[in-house]
């Protein structure tokens, strides 16, 4: 095929405080580098957001439309759900969150398992995933659940680090010393937007807890609190309320809160800890970005996983992470660091496989794959 041209649809956000919005423009520049002709899309909230970006798809003359989505994308409205009614192209749907939202409040489990097991419409995305011509996931675990529910086999479309590692960053002692870390810390690092769920308490209390037996031991929190899941007033509230945490837990002297940082800031604090944790209170998957990051820059990584998820074949305890088996529970925290900073073999082994999940991931690459996907849509749509 010498031409194609793909509507990218997505929710109006901020790709500085949006983690699909960010992917979204990295995604539309590596097409545009392989010759595909971009249709920006962006969808407001709500039913007349959807008509507006169903007229202008329409008239977008596109070969195919590539919905990215996440419901706080959309408003967590329900209305985008009827995108695949409303125009007639190929859709390819992007499930960047998948497992834990309804679009239809007050509609019976049993009206969904039934609407999904015939593939009329899915609880989290309407009628996307019906009418999709392909869909993609970016872990193995929301594709698990999607096969469950409704029978349908995900491609994949794996996320990639936020931030690359910077081979010119400053040695790590130059480093510490511009975050006013301590040489000779232990350093555990948590890297991302600090949000309620990503378990930050539960971390700090761990930090504290351990501090006897560890006493090099600190903690720093790398990441802004303002995002399209926080805005400002909300960010600024949790913030004191972390603070305030901190020094309820007596841990004032071993938590540094560094607030947002460039990329090659943040590349080079990651260079210079030696173990990084993502205690999420949903348990932790590959479509964190930060996540990925931490792994790319060869960090030991401690997640949480819920004890009722299914185990995931990417995030194995020992072997790519070291997995505390609960989430909200500082105990098991204590735990998984204790095995990580206690054991230097176990660090090397799980920094090698973690590093090994993501090394080699790039954007060219991924819309490489993107492209045969279109391509072989638009064959099949045409034949």
């Amino acid at each position: 095929m010498t031409h194609l041209r793909v509507a990218l649809v997505h929710g109006r956000a901020d790709p500085a405080h949006d983690g699909v919005a960010d992917y979204t423009c990295h995604l539309a520049d590596a097409l545009d580098r392989h010759g595909v002709d971009v249709v920006d899309v962006p969808v407001d909230p709500g039913l007349r957001g959807l008509l507006r970006a169903a007229r202008y798809l329409r008239s977008s003359r596109a070969d195919v439309a590539h919905v990215q989505f996440a419901p706080s994308g959309f408003g967590f409205s329900g209305a985008p759900g009827l995108l695949g009614d409303l125009v007639d192209m190929p859709l390819v749907t992007t499930l960047h969150e998948y497992g834990w939202w309804t679009c239809g409040r007050g509609v019976p489990d049993w009206v969904w398992s039934y609407l999904e097991r015939r593939r009329l419409a899915d609880r989290e995305t309407g009628r996307l995933v019906p009418r999709s011509a392909a869909v993609l996931t970016t872990n193995g675990e929301h594709a698990a659940a999607l096969r469950a529910r409704t029978g349908v086999d995900a491609g994949r479309a794996p996320l990639l680090p936020n931030v690359a590692v910077d081979r010119d960053a400053p040695d790590r002692a130059v480093t510490r010393r511009a975050l006013g870390v301590p040489a000779d810390a232990e350093l555990v690092v948590f890297f991302g937007f600090v949000h309620p769920v990503k378990g930050l308490r539960h971390l700090v209390d761990a930090v504290a807890r351990l501090a006897a037996e560890r006493p090099a031991l600190h903690l720093l929190v790398l990441g802004g609190f303002t995002s399209l899941a926080l805005p400002a007033d909300e960010a600024a509230a949790f913030r004191d309320e972390l603070t305030a945490h901190i020094a309820a837990a007596g841990a004032e002297d071993r938590v540094t809160v560094t607030g947002h940082r460039p990329a090659g800031e943040v590349s080079a604090a990651l260079q210079a800890a030696d173990v990084a944790a993502f205690p999420f209170t949903a348990g932790a998957t590959l479509k964190s970005g930060a996540l990925l990051a931490a792994l790319d820059h060869g960090l030991p990584t401690l997640v949480t996983r819920r004890p009722d998820a299914p185990d995931d074949p990417e995030l194995v305890d020992g072997e790519t992470v070291v997995v505390a088996r609960q989430v909200r529970d500082a105990d098991v925290l204590v735990d998984g660091l204790r095995r990580l900073l206690a054991d230097d073999d176990l660090r090397a082994r799980v920094a090698a496989g973690g590093h090994a999940l993501v090394h080699g991931r790039d954007w060219d690459g991924l819309a490489a794959d993107h492209v045969a996907t279109y391509e072989e849509i638009v064959r099949c749509a045409s034949s």
